[in-house]
């Protein structure tokens, strides 16, 4: 079946895009019912390719394109239809626990017998650890700049959220990042708090007896499968969510609050931009990787995850490349899997930006000290970031818990957090298949000759 945009669609929709334009500047002067109609016509058009498509990330988008219409036409209707964005959040949010907890202790036990792994543990989890720490502070410092989520005016219904909070303590903020009892944690929506119990539980479980190891650590491979597959389950709402949580924004706020979108859109691609520039290409000269070979073989599993929004859809393809280009098994099987729990490079920058993006859109002042706390949460947090389509919604629901973060600003970004997966889940592939390279050449096992038949076809 074609899957490319038919003719008649693309047509309908620069009819509608045009006649609507040249209304808006009186450059004709056309009904209003008669653009209302142009408008579905495009609209009924864009539905009837989706079904065509049969795809979520094209249902997304073009769910978008509906909620905004329906936005801006009923705003009436769009107001009652945030219980529907409510509802996927909600569901978005019995994800946080599990999944923290699942990834980061089958991540530490399962990856952390240095005993087993060698001199190839500590540098893959110092290199991680230094490329998603650059991450973060270039997100930080890209939203500082640019200030996207500045100018925006909250909904009247959500001021219930703004309630002053009280300043907290040096003293209290470090007695906020451990437990007294997990449950509550868990059900307060305090993620640094569930974070430190997995890594301190993921320790131990590391120390114990394989007998005793191994059960535990099954369970924990498992619960994470589960989450994984929870999390695509919801995500067959996210069509009716998205759609819904952009046309209440759209509704209450005016198309106006497309702009910011757009900007926070730009901020984004411009930060991944600066971070491959700045931090991976330079990695890549210094390290001595042979680009031309590289790029050739990451050119198809970035572009699966750009398509599919999903790391985990691309991690064969990536697997097998880097195998093709000279980097030895026994490093991919280890590095690449470890790296999508720790070295999630695109998603934490992501994160960063987002979150003071929340504060910004809320209209609270942070101090340069405040920002680095939540960069310091964030850099625990999206180790445990799974890779998996709108995964980050989860890590950046629970910060904002955490640091008492108004959610609707959230319901902005969730209206166009399709177009931004795409690219920060590229930006992960890339990080994770330079990852293995760098340790390859730092364990001096890289094959510099490897020049298969078979990468021709990649």
């Amino acid at each position: 079946m074609n899957k490319r945009i038919p003719l008649i669609t693309l047509i309908s929709i620069f009819i509608a895009a045009l006649v609507t334009s040249l209304n808006h500047y009186h450059l004709v002067d056309i009904p209003e019912m008669a653009l209302l109609v142009i408008r579905w016509l495009a609209i009924a058009s864009l539905i009837a390719y989706g079904f065509t498509k049969k795809t979520l990330t094209a249902w997304i988008l073009i769910s978008m394109v509906v909620g905004a219409e329906i936005g801006h036409d009923f705003p009436a209707i769009a107001v009652n239809l945030q219980v529907l964005s409510k509802v996927f959040l909600k569901m978005i949010k019995t994800i946080v626990a599990p999944l923290l907890f699942a990834t980061l202790v089958f991540g530490i036990a399962g990856h952390s017998d240095l005993k087993q792994v060698g001199r190839m543990g500590w540098k893959s989890l110092v290199y991680f650890e230094v490329v998603t720490t650059l991450a973060l502070f270039i997100g930080l410092l890209a939203i500082n700049v640019s200030k996207a989520g500045v100018g925006i005016k909250p909904p009247p219904i959500v001021n219930e959220t703004l309630e002053a909070v009280p300043p907290q303590s040096a003293t209290d903020i470090v007695l906020h990042i451990f437990p007294e009892n997990i449950a509550k944690s868990i059900a307060e929506g305090q993620v640094l708090q569930v974070v430190v119990f997995s890594i301190i539980f993921g320790i131990a479980l590391a120390m114990v007896r394989e007998d005793k190891r191994r059960p535990m650590l099954k369970a924990a491979e498992s619960l994470s499968e589960v989450m994984f597959k929870f999390t695509n389950i919801v995500m067959y709402f996210a069509p009716i969510g998205v759609g819904a949580a952009i046309a209440f924004t759209v509704g209450h706020m005016g198309l106006g609050i497309l702009v910011n979108l757009f900007q926070l859109l730009a901020t984004l691609y411009v930060a991944l931009i600066a971070f491959i520039l700045l931090v991976l290409l330079p990695i890549a000269l210094i390290v001595g990787v042979p680009l031309k070979k590289f790029l050739k073989a990451v050119a198809e599993p970035i572009s699966i995850a750009f398509a599919t929004t999903s790391s985990e859809a691309a991690l064969p393809r990536a697997m097998e490349a880097m195998e093709r280009i000279g980097v030895p098994r026994k490093i991919v099987a280890f590095v690449i899997p470890t790296g999508y729990s720790f070295n999630l490079d695109g998603t934490t920058l992501y994160l960063a930006l987002a979150a003071i993006f929340v504060a910004q859109a809320a209209g609270i002042e942070m101090s340069i000290g405040h920002q680095l706390v939540i960069v310091f949460t964030l850099m625990l947090t999206s180790k445990g970031v799974a890779g998996v389509p709108r995964a980050s919604l989860v890590i950046l629901l629970g910060t904002a818990a955490s640091f008492n973060l108004p959610v609707w600003p959230i319901f902005i970004i969730l209206g166009i957090d399709e177009l931004m997966d795409m690219a920060r889940t590229s930006v992960n592939v890339l990080g994770n298949c330079l990852a293995t390279v760098v340790i390859a050449k730092w364990e001096g096992e890289f094959d510099e000759n490897a020049n298969h038949v078979e990468l021709e076809e990649l």
